[in-house]
């Protein structure tokens, strides 16, 4: 939400700079995430003075080029070369010196040189109006005043904005400041306990009065529930025009684009007071009604945006005399019943919408706008018809017309003030602190909380409508504890904690675990959104349309289903990171996968890496190697050996996302898949580098991994040794064969078995391979002979023959 300083200067006369301010507003819960400047010409016209036309010569090399000289007020004139065809001696205009810097109707920014232009000296730039940012004419320079001295700067004669805006992180509870209004009336309570009191100026609507009843609209609100208060009054002889240009800058600051001046105002007031507004063009409005209801389901209606959507029984409508639908309430207008440049005369709506129903007609047509953001939150029922009278005046102040009917208000029943009760004993056990009684009564009193009554153990209070966040006692102590400011609470010197006694084998303990050896190796963690598009189904045969989790109210169908593989969200981080020039990847996360199995919706949780590009980051004294299978392969053996899951299987992957792989599991039980992304996969995502998968299920490996006995042992007094077989062997057999059976034939004393050379072609017979292979044995309780050697590389050597057809080279 952004926040005009300026504007809210207006509610609040602080001295402040923006900074100061922005700090005592994140101290408030108002967090500030960052402070923006608004000019309202670009640049502010920093170099631009008011110089006179001296003299204005034809220039002898151009037609369409005169030669000026110009006094700007100091010592010597300026030599300006101007191609205007107005230009001419004893005109006040505004020039841009050398240094200057000006900007292009797009925002790209030139600077005004000295230079020749067809053989005469230039030293600056006679202006036209679209030139500075002050309209869009380039038929001329500008010829302002005579009566204006020579050498004033232009940011003096021309009504410039300067602005600084705060961008506010608002939570979703703080419905009462999602306007500048509801802004000052935190920050006067911030500053009343920095003993700082200023008035909160707001503004008078005394001088609204009614000035005929020549044009009545009735109004019928049939559904009380949805609508629980409706305003609405008549403006006529009204001119729709553009805004005044305080008015728009108003809204500029903050992001709004200016439309026209009926509903500038209805969207100044919005911003102001936190009160939504919708204007109707009065003479569209069939029988002069105004009827709220809902109407039947598939309902056809046309919005502003020009989209036709259909109702839902649900959503509440705004519609005239003869039940046709001119608005959805609170959340979007109709095509064919707004404001245009022939409206003369208005129906002006200001009403308070049951949250629950707008927040649910703005997802089902997966529409968001500035009024159901606030009608969805709660916005202050009792500033209905304050807001409303605002309104009117503002308009018919910028655009003209009278008051031409009385206001309606439909209230037939009164949204109740909170009643809470407070005791200063759980309020200091929930504090940590003593805060004394009156600071507590002046904090609540500055946030309009009505103390009712007083005794020795706690307060009773009245709480406004417009607070419906606070309703307890904790909320009524979290207001006096953010007022009374975090940082002022003090810390104890001693500090208590309880041990928790919880299994190591917790899911975020090994998390933690896991998350941290991949850092240590140089992945990246990325947490992807669950929701996607089911067009993903189509790129995987493992993966069905019909076990989609389908979201009832998706906001657009990219977003409409819960993902069945972490895969593609995962590519679509590396394709945004290679379309930035990030090629080089190393990325993990944690997350769900989520399936609807004959309606029985599972959740499985998953670990999934990705690799993609080179290894390490290009240096000049390394080499650089792209990430391939077997560098994703040993930091898959790296996560099971950190768990202590061994004996694991290993087995070609059957998947269709892979187009080479393998699988590892322990039984039945699926431990991890990973291997070589298929390309056509690669393809939908615009990505034509490699890309390596691993693919978790962390759900069986905690299992796996709770059901390990970690060992210890002391380390070995007596050396290992280490002897080497080269072998001849078949193209079919792998590594994973020669492991098993040395594994097999020696448990005792094997300790290890290296794969450390792989020679295939030139001098080997056809169909063949040679595998360099080496065997380490060690005794933990004497030192080996080589008797002993020999005999269990005798036995490995005789069973590789008899089970491999291997043959010592």
């Amino acid at each position: 939400m952004k926040i005009s300083y300026n504007w809210l200067k207006q509610f609040i006369n602080l001295d402040w700079n923006a900074e100061k301010t922005g700090e005592l507003l994140t101290d408030l819960g108002l967090e500030i995430e960052g402070i923006d400047t608004y000019q309202s010409v670009k640049g502010g016209l920093e170099g631009v003075v008011i110089g006179e036309v001296l003299t204005c010569e034809q220039h002898s090399n151009a037609d369409r080029l005169k030669v000026t000289t110009v006094n700007i007020g100091t010592d010597t004139p300026l030599h300006i070369v101007c191609g205007a065809p107005n230009v001419a001696a004893g005109q006040k205009v505004p020039v841009a010196t050398i240094g200057t810097t000006l900007y292009t109707p797009e925002g790209e920014a030139w600077t005004i040189k000295k230079g020749k232009i067809r053989g005469e000296v230039s030293e600056g730039m006679i202006c036209a109006e679209d030139e500075l940012g002050l309209g869009t004419s380039h038929d001329g320079i500008m010829i302002l005043d005579n009566d204006i001295a020579v050498g004033t700067l232009a940011a003096d004669i021309f009504d410039i904005e300067n602005d600084q805006v705060f961008e506010i992180g608002l939570t979703p509870n703080r419905a009462d400041a999602m306007s500048h209004f509801g802004v000052a009336r935190d920050l006067k309570a911030g500053l009343i306990q920095q003993d700082v009191n200023l008035e909160l100026i707001t503004p008078s609507v005394s001088a609204f009065h009614v000035d005929n009843r020549s044009l009545k609209i009735d109004v019928d609100v049939q559904d009380k529930q949805r609508a629980p208060r409706y305003c609405g009054v008549t403006i006529s002889g009204l001119k729709v025009s553009a805004s005044p240009a305080w008015l728009q800058h108003r809204l500029k600051a903050i992001g709004l684009s200016p439309i026209n001046n009926v509903v500038d105002a209805t969207n100044y007031v919005l911003h102001e007071l936190g009160q939504p507004l919708h204007a109707f063009d009065a003479d569209k409005i069939a029988g002069k009604k105004i009827i709220v209801k809902t109407l039947p389901a598939g309902t056809k209606f046309v919005t502003l945006d020009d989209v036709e959507r259909e109702l839902h029984e649900e959503d509440l409508m705004i519609c005239d005399g003869k039940e046709k639908p001119i608005c959805i309430a609170g959340v979007f207008g109709g095509m064919h019943s707004g404001v245009t440049e022939e409206t003369t005369s208005i129906f002006l709506e200001s009403a308070y919408f049951d949250p629950v129903s707008i927040r649910k007609s703005a997802k089902r047509h997966a529409l968001n706008t500035d009024a159901s953001f606030r009608f969805e939150r709660g916005i202050d029922p009792n500033i209905t018809e304050y807001a409303l009278k605002r309104a009117v005046l503002l308009i018919t102040e910028i655009a003209g017309g009278e008051i031409t009917s009385d206001v309606i208000d439909e209230y037939p029943v009164k949204i109740e003030d909170f009643q809470v009760r407070l005791s200063f004993e759980n309020a200091k056990n929930l504090i940590g602190e003593d805060i004394p009684r009156e600071i507590i009564k002046r904090i609540l009193m500055s946030l309009d909380i009505k103390i009712n009554n007083v005794t020795e153990t706690g307060l009773g209070l009245t709480v406004p409508a417009y607070r419906n966040d606070v309703q307890r006692e904790a909320d009524i102590i979290e207001e006096i504890l953010r007022v009374y400011g975090y940082n002022n609470v003090g810390t104890t010197e001693k500090l208590n904690a309880s041990i928790s006694n919880s299994s190591r084998y917790e899911d975020h303990k090994v998390q933690d675990v896991i998350g941290n050896q991949l850092v240590s190796q140089g992945f990246y963690e990325i947490m992807a959104n669950s929701l996607t598009t089911p067009d993903y189904t189509k790129l995987s045969e493992q993966l069905k349309e019909e076990h989609n989790v389908v979201m009832l109210n998706p906001l657009s169908n990219d977003l409409s289903v819960l993902r069945q593989s972490l895969l593609f969200s995962g590519l679509e981080a590396i394709a945004h990171n290679i379309n930035r020039r990030q090629t080089s990847l190393k990325l993990f996360e944690f997350g769900k996968t989520y399936h609807n199995y004959n309606e029985a919706r599972e959740e499985h949780k998953h670990l999934s890496l990705l690799l993609t590009g080179n290894k390490n980051t290009e240096r000049w004294n390394t080499e650089n190697k792209a990430s391939d299978f077997f560098y994703l392969k040993g930091s898959v053996d790296a996560i099971l050996s950190r768990l202590a899951i061994s004996r694991a299987r290993t087995s070609p992957i059957k998947n269709d996302v892979f187009s080479e792989g393998l699988s590892i599991g322990l039984g039945k039980t699926k431990l991890v898949d990973f291997g070589i992304v298929k390309k056509s996969i690669l393809k939908a995502f615009g990505i034509s580098q490699d890309v390596l998968f691993a693919d978790f299920n962390w759900d069986n490996i905690l299992e796996v991994a709770r059901r390990n006995k970690i060992t210890f042992t002391d380390i070995p007094k007596y050396p290992e040794v280490r002897r080497d077989f080269a072998l001849l062997l078949d193209q079919s057999v792998q590594f994973e064969d020669i492991h098993k059976i040395a594994k097999q034939t020696e448990k005792q004393l094997l300790k290890n078995v290296n794969l450390f050379d792989v020679y295939e072609g030139k001098n080997l017979p056809k169909g063949k391979k040679s595998y360099a292979v080496s065997f380490t044995l060690q005794d933990t309780h004497k030192t080996l002979t080589d008797k002993q050697i020999d005999k269990i590389m005798s036995k490995l050597q005789a069973n590789f023959e008899r089970q491999l057809g291997a043959e010592l080279r």
